[in-house]
């Protein structure tokens, strides 16, 4: 039996705010700030971004906005590692289109959980996507 799989092309390495992140790299986030608990990113989309709408498809908007809180979770300590996911909750508001900025922000800060939230905006200045989440920085 033959292997259907390629060998994975080269992703250029990316810088995102002391971290390597392979799948964020592939999608062309755009890292821009992380720091005392406020992220920014940017993500300019492709066509391989899209649904059948022609829109971002919902898992790529829901990638970047948690980025953009763990990062922002990061910041709020220089934390050097990874933050994990605990929860996050997603509000789509309209459709998301061409060049996007994400702020994320922490919005409390715990002994163990970041508390945080990001807005996905357009070049129109429009809010298209929200979420909050918690975010547990990684042990050392």
């Amino acid at each position: 039996m033959t292997s259907t799989h390629s060998s994975p092309t080269s992703i250029p390495s990316v810088d995102y705010f002391g971290l390597d992140i392979p799948f964020l790299a592939h999608l062309g986030v755009v890292p821009e700030y992380a720091k005392e608990g406020k992220a920014l990113i940017r993500l300019d989309l492709k066509p391989e971004h899209l649904n059948s709408f022609q829109v971002a498809q919902g898992g790529v908007i829901m990638a970047i906005l948690d980025f953009a809180m763990s990062a922002a979770a990061r910041s709020t300590f220089n934390h050097p590692l990874g933050a994990t996911t605990v929860d996050m909750t997603t509000s789509f508001l309209r459709p998301s289109r061409g060049k996007l900025m994400v702020e994320g922000k922490v919005l409390k800060s715990g002994k163990s959980i970041q508390y945080c939230e990001a807005v996905v905006i357009n070049a129109a200045g429009e809010i298209t996507a929200k979420s909050s989440g918690s975010f547990m920085l990684r042990a050392k």
